[in-house]
């Protein structure tokens, strides 16, 4: 895969369409980033302290977009997610953890239905790039899977529907600090913020959502 040459031809259009980007990301399956992410010049440590946003920022060189320091960047018509992946000791690759979405404003998750809702909006825009998590040192993560939420599921957008239902039913009759990760079944409201005292929430998809957006088995 001749890298340069490709983030060449990405830069021509720095907001390309969510479909394009799929196609272009699909490339990067099997690669270790890495490697790729030595090529570009990406930092990974500095010192001892890892660069959380590293896999990312390869994402972006890849593409020939200049980084951006936002943890979920956007670019335009699609925001790029990066989630790790485990492999269980039977051999199963699976997500490794929820993957948050968006936060919840209470004001306008009770004035919208699901069809207008902020959530259904992010979740248009995303593309999911999934990477392997091999250790702690990050000596090589391989891209596994590329996907996106696919609206042409009836069974999931309901589930995702019923959901969203259940945290405005929640707000409403009981008010926003009664939210909490035991509600829904795909997307979940959970605190978000630094420290175990934050009063902030937002959508997360739990992992069997990210399992279904990257189209692979996950029956935990």
């Amino acid at each position: 895969m001749n890298l340069a040459r490709s983030a060449r031809r990405c830069s021509k259009g720095l907001f390309m369409e969510r479909h394009e980007a799929i196609s272009r990301l699909k490339e990067l399956e099997g690669q270790d980033l890495v490697a790729i992410a030595e090529r570009f010049g990406v930092t990974m440590w500095k010192g001892t302290k890892l660069n959380k946003g590293w896999a990312g920022h390869v994402i972006e060189r890849y593409l020939g977009l200049p980084l951006n320091s936002a943890q979920s960047p956007n670019f335009g018509s699609w925001e790029l997610k990066i989630v790790p992946l485990k492999r269980l000791k039977n051999g199963q690759i699976v997500p490794k953890e929820t993957m948050a979405i968006t936060m919840i404003d209470p004001v306008n998750v009770l004035e919208k239905p699901f069809e207008e809702s902020h959530l259904l909006a992010k979740l248009r825009k995303i593309v999911v790039c999934a990477r392997m998590f091999e250790s702690k040192e990050e000596n090589s993560s391989r891209l596994v899977k590329v996907g996106a939420f696919n609206l042409d599921y009836p069974v999931i957008y309901n589930r995702v529907k019923a959901d969203y239902e259940e945290v405005r039913d929640v707000i409403k009759t009981h008010g926003f600090e009664a939210l909490t990760g035991r509600i829904g079944k795909l997307v979940q409201p959970r605190t978000k913020g630094p420290g175990h005292g934050s009063t902030s929430r937002a959508f997360y998809a739990r992992k069997q959502f990210v399992a279904t957006m990257l189209d692979i088995p996950y029956d935990r």
